[in-house]
């Protein structure tokens, strides 16, 4: 199941706040909330499911958006980009510490806040190039990817989406591509089939053939040369074969 990405803002000045929430709700994300000080913040992350935070260096609290990246740089797996009027190289310096995911300067329009969480979303921690010279379909979409928590960012169009490890149902490698299959879509992913499988759950995923990655979670049926996913049958490996069937007595 697809979720959008979901963004927490933390800037002082309300108008600037409530203006940036609206332009990002208008391209797509969701906001999670939209707080002024440090305090509220680590609060909200404490609680709530954040996928990347927009921080203003200057906040209205003792505690610096400075201090709030290095808060978040320490405790939390997520990326966060600075959002200041603030371009001075002082600040730029100051900034670098924490090594923050972007750094937007105000005032700034739709574009450049869409194209500040585009680039910090697709190099934060793993990340699969996509092609726009790729083979597509209906069905079919290019897409670029980055491991966080439970779950795989997949771009689709012009956003990023969620897609839970559970709703993966196997793998398939097709010469330089790889097609990710969900319960109910297919994206194509230019990876070796080998580095994708660092990326998942090793107690759930695992290379059931040469070409495939199969979630044990989905598997149907089985026989002596194929598993059965969702009514597609997959070549297996004489040892995944026993591997399963071990499972199954254990």
């Amino acid at each position: 199941m697809e979720q959008p990405i979901k963004i927490l803002i933390v800037e002082d000045n309300v108008i600037i706040a409530d203006d940036m929430q609206s332009m990002l709700e208008e391209i797509g994300y969701e906001i999670v909330d939209n707080v002024i000080v440090y305090e509220q913040a680590e609060e909200v992350l404490k609680t709530k499911q954040v996928d990347l935070v927009l921080i203003d260096i200057i906040l209205a609290s003792d505690k610096t958006g400075i201090d709030l990246g290095k808060h978040i740089r320490e405790n939390y797996n997520i990326p966060f980009i600075f959002v200041t009027s603030n371009s001075d190289r002082a600040t730029v310096e100051n900034a670098k510490t924490v090594k923050p995911n972007g750094y937007l300067v105000k005032p700034f329009e739709q574009q450049d806040l869409y194209t500040s969480i585009e680039i910090a979303l697709s190099n934060f921690s793993y990340s699969d190039k996509g092609t726009d010279n790729a083979p597509q379909s209906e069905d079919d979409e290019v897409v670029s990817n980055s491991v966080l928590k439970d779950s795989i960012f997949v771009k689709k169009q012009h956003l990023y989406y969620r897609i839970q490890f559970g709703d993966i149902q196997f793998i398939k490698a097709d010469n330089v591509y790889l097609e990710v299959n969900t319960i109910d879509k297919k994206f194509l992913v230019r990876s070796p089939l080998k580095d994708y499988l660092e990326k998942l759950p090793k107690n759930k995923f695992y290379r059931a053939h040469k070409s495939y990655i199969v979630n044990v979670d989905h598997i149907d049926a089985i026989n002596s040369k194929d598993i059965m996913i969702n009514n597609t049958l997959i070549p297996i490996s004489k040892e995944f074969k026993e591997f399963i069937i071990s499972s199954m007595n254990s």
